[in-house]
């Protein structure tokens, strides 16, 4: 039961900063929808960082943070349904050029921001050794 709701609490509040990157970032239906590309590249950045740690510490001890920060927060941050809602958009209106830059550009940079995560966590890590 602390699982779930240490999940549900990390959930809520990446749900609450998702809406905020929708306010700050509306989307019409129209072009490219920016607020969700961000809110996934962010999403990924985060999750990269998160994992970083996890696989330097290599200490199952944070299991509450893992599940806190990785399944909740990033979970309810990101945004796969809306991107996939988005995509379908996109295929109904005949924009298959957009259909096509907005899956490869969030595929390709989210799996960089992953990366990056990884990355400046390894460095911090040293930074602050």
């Amino acid at each position: 039961m602390k699982q779930l709701l240490i999940v549900f609490v990390g959930g809520g509040m990446g749900t609450v900063l998702r809406l905020l990157i929708g306010k700050i970032l509306p989307y019409s239906g129209t072009g490219f929808p920016w607020n969700t590309f961000w809110a996934n590249l962010l999403g990924c950045l985060l999750i990269g960082l998160f994992n970083g740690y996890i696989i330097r510490s290599g200490d199952d001890s944070q299991s509450a943070w893992i599940l806190f920060a990785t399944i909740g927060f990033c979970g309810g941050f990101t945004t796969f349904s809306s991107f996939a809602n988005e995509n379908l958009s996109f295929i109904r209106s005949g924009d298959y050029s957009m259909l096509l830059a907005y899956t490869l550009f969030s595929l390709i940079t989210g799996i960089v921001m992953v990366y990056v995560g990884i990355l400046i966590e390894k460095y911090l890590h040293c930074f602050f050794e």
